[in-house]
């Protein structure tokens, strides 16, 4: 048996920090439609031409070249645009930069895996550590023209990132990619031409504390009232003073409304960003803000009144209420959602059952819910699972960032707390300690089951094995009830448990059935053992 990795100690995962609220425009006039269409075509060609700018310049950028780009952007547009498309040009640029990264990352770990599986003998098996040799000659060569093409696609990567070239799209690389296969995407040419400029399109605005209603670019004031300002070539079309565009629709936050109001009605900065559904044919304007992040409690503090644990799968997730000692109480709960079809169905299916999971948790009165702390990031490449494509796309196709970002959002409005523990060994030990004993009749526990358990209690702090009573030294309850997880100061911890009056059996109550006899006969001292109830003394009055 191999040496058990170490596992990391729980920890409350840290709120969100920040807040993006969207809403439709509605019953806009043409004209508002035109303007807007003209100043997101204006933008985003300034916005390409920047970008061409920061990945031409590489490794050799500073304040200095930041300044001069929008030194060189504010004529077109604004001071304010013009500091919004290079911050925008900055972001995407070192994203591009971690793409990257992460990209030379996958590759090296295809290479490792590869260099391994070759050096093995042709159809050695392989171990629960580490993968076997490849299954015929054929295979072994295939694979070895493979790792010729990953270390060529590795020195070339490695002499971009050190180069500081990246390779950005603006509009996408799958919308790019999509012109070329418009019969599968069942899309016209035009309607693809649509799509692709509304993409590229730029109009968002940073937000300034202590301007008017928190942004001098995109305003929108209390009532709903949207104007923003027009860039330079465009300033006569304004219909509103200072060269601005006052839109003829009235927009309403149906969520986080009442915060939304508070900032704008405070001057406290709140950025922009209009952008256009070409499927739907609509417009849409999201809000967004910093927040304050909120103070973590100690773990401790959320603990004490016990935990839930969550097992994330690809098709549901799995809780069950654990007390503050560790022992699950009540029936185990499963929150199904389903991730296929479209991104915003996915977004909507995992929403949906957070939403569930957090409104049993208020049932419950627990103040913590404990999720494994994932990452499949390098879990899923092709090399290491080889032919088990189905069990690589069960794990690309499970949200765990997505999961975690969301769980630790929506908590954050609940007052619950999220706790990432080490998934380590988490489904293997429920499995073994847990899914047995919490199985009856009735209820069939399952793995995953198991496994939420299994979190709870590492979150907790207690092992995940349970703890068995010892061997008696006869059919009396001399060495007591042991199996509980109460800690030293719960009183009666270590005690016998007292008699309960009551039937043996379900069907029978007691002193009942054709086998009792005269029980009364065989008590002498007075009534039937099986009657006498059990009821504790009462204090002596000299205490």
């Amino acid at each position: 048996m191999g040496e058990l990795r170490s596992i990391a100690a729980p920890f409350v995962a840290s709120g969100p920090s920040g807040v993006a609220v969207r809403t439709r425009l509605k019953h806009l006039a043409s004209d508002d439609e035109e303007v807007l269409r003209l100043v997101g075509g204006h933008l985003g060609s300034l916005a390409s031409k920047d970008l061409k700018t920061r990945c031409r310049d590489g490794l050799v950028h500073s304040g200095e070249t930041w300044a001069a780009r929008k030194r060189e952007l504010t004529p077109l547009s604004s001071s304010r645009w013009a500091g919004a498309i290079t911050k925008a040009t900055h972001d995407r640029w070192a994203l591009a930069r971690r793409c990257q990264s992460a990209h030379l990352q996958n590759l090296e770990a295809g290479i490792r895996t590869i260099e391994h599986r070759l050096s093995l003998p042709v159809g050695q098996k392989e171990t629960r550590r580490a993968p076997g040799g490849y299954r015929s000659r054929r295979e072994w060569h295939a694979k070895s023209r493979r790792l010729r093409l990953l270390q060529d696609r590795l020195a070339t990567a490695r002499a971009d990132r050190e180069a500081g070239l990246v390779h950005v799209v603006r509009g996408g690389k799958l919308l790019a990619r999509t012109r070329h296969h418009l019969e599968a995407a069942q899309l016209t040419e035009s309607a693809w031409r649509r799509g692709w400029e509304a993409e590229r399109w730029f109009c968002q605005a940073d937000g300034e504390s202590g301007k008017r209603y928190g942004n001098e670019t995109i305003r929108v004031s209390p009532d709903g009232v949207v104007s923003l300002k027009l860039p330079a070539p465009l300033a006569h079309l304004a219909n509103a003073p200072h060269g601005r565009w006052v839109l003829a629709s009235r927009v309403v936050f149906a969520h986080r409304g009442g915060e939304w109001a508070d900032r704008v009605a405070a001057n406290r900065a709140v950025a922009y960003r209009i952008h256009y559904d070409t499927g739907r044919e609509r417009w849409y304007l999201t809000a967004s803000w910093q927040r304050p992040p909120t103070p973590t409690l100690p773990i401790a503090a959320v603990l004490a009144h016990g935990v839930i644990g969550v097992d994330m799968n690809a098709d549901h997730l799995a809780a069950w209420h654990l007390d503050s000692h560790g022992n699950p109480t009540g029936s185990p709960r499963r929150f199904s959602y389903d991730l296929t079809g479209t991104a915003q169905h996915r977004d909507a299916q995992v929403r949906h059952a957070l939403t569930r999971l957090l409104h049993w948790a208020q049932t419950c009165g627990v103040k913590a819910i404990a999720v494994e702390d994932l990452d499949f990031g390098t879990e899923k490449t092709r090399e290491k699972h080889g032919r088990r494509k189905r069990f690589r796309q069960l794990i690309s196709g499970m949200p765990t960032g997505k999961l975690r970002a969301r769980l630790a959002s929506m908590a954050d409005r609940t007052g619950i707390a999220v706790i990432a523990v080490d998934p380590a060994y988490t489904s293997k030990w429920g499995a073994q300690h847990w899914q047995k004993p919490l199985t009856s009749t009735v209820r069939k526990t399952t793995r995953h089951d198991a496994a939420a358990v299994a979190i709870g209690r590492r979150a907790q702090g207690h092992p995940i094995r349970r703890r068995t009573a010892p061997p008696p030294q006869h059919r009396s309850d001399a060495v007591g009830h042991r199996t509980v997880q109460a800690g030293p100061d719960v009183p009666g911890r270590e005690g016998t448990r007292p008699r309960i009056p009551g039937p043996r059996t379900r069907s029978v109550p007691p002193g009942r059935g054709a086998n009792v006899g005269n029980q009364n006969a065989q008590h002498r001292p007075g009534r039937s053992a099986e009657r006498e109830t059990w009821r504790q003394d009462s204090l002596p009055l000299s205490l």
